[in-house]
């Protein structure tokens, strides 16, 4: 009999989905759907913490509702001139904050944590140092229109691995961590799990 415990992922974000898919890992999707605004308002610590602390109520309400899976929670902040960047409510607004951005660095910090039965078992953070191209409005036009949904999806107004690509001269640290999640440091605890071990 098969005893190998579910693997439940605490978000519906396509690139988390995507690189767990990619890494072979069999899992269910089930997002935590908090009131991360709430969260953050009621939050004074730096981005690191924000960022953990967010990935970790995440995993830690779906596992106590799955107390059997394994759950990973993710988050992620974006972070310029000491300021934490949430979503854009317009397209306006992530442009302007983007021009603003131009030619200068920002960090992308990504944590997780991995829970069950409501406890924390594992969690780790990382960051990443991103340097945007010099680009004037003209560009940005351009870039607005082919980004789409991703100016106010995402706190930083673009994707990496989509069209927001083309916005950087330098990517400075780990890409898996641009796209949400600190892949290698979450597959090397996994094989730590006899139950996930390759």
């Amino acid at each position: 009999m098969d005893r190998r415990p579910r693997l439940i992922l605490a978000s519906r974000s396509k690139a988390r989905i995507a690189m767990l898919q990619a890494a072979g890992l069999d899992f269910a999707t089930i997002p935590a759907d908090l009131d991360e605004d709430g969260l953050l308002a009621a939050f004074s610590g730096n981005a690191n913490a924000a960022a953990l602390m967010l990935a970790q109520q995440k995993a830690l309400h779906v596992s106590r509702m799955h107390p059997d899976a394994l759950v990973i929670g993710s988050d992620s902040m974006a972070l310029f001139e000491g300021e934490m960047l949430q979503k854009a409510d317009t397209n306006e607004q992530a442009l302007q904050r983007l021009q603003r951005m131009a030619g200068k660095d920002h960090q992308i910090i990504s944590a997780v944590c991995v829970a069950r039965a409501g406890a924390a078992l594992w969690t780790h953070v990382q960051a990443t140092t991103l340097t945007f191209h010099p680009f004037d409005a003209v560009f940005l036009q351009h870039y607005a229109r082919a980004a789409k949904d991703a100016l106010t999806g995402c706190a930083g107004g673009y994707t990496l691995e989509g069209p927001g690509a083309w916005l950087f001269s330098k990517v400075d640290g780990d890409y898996f961590t641009v796209l949400g999640l600190p892949l290698l440091p979450l597959l090397a605890y996994l094989r730590t799990q006899q139950e996930f071990a390759p």
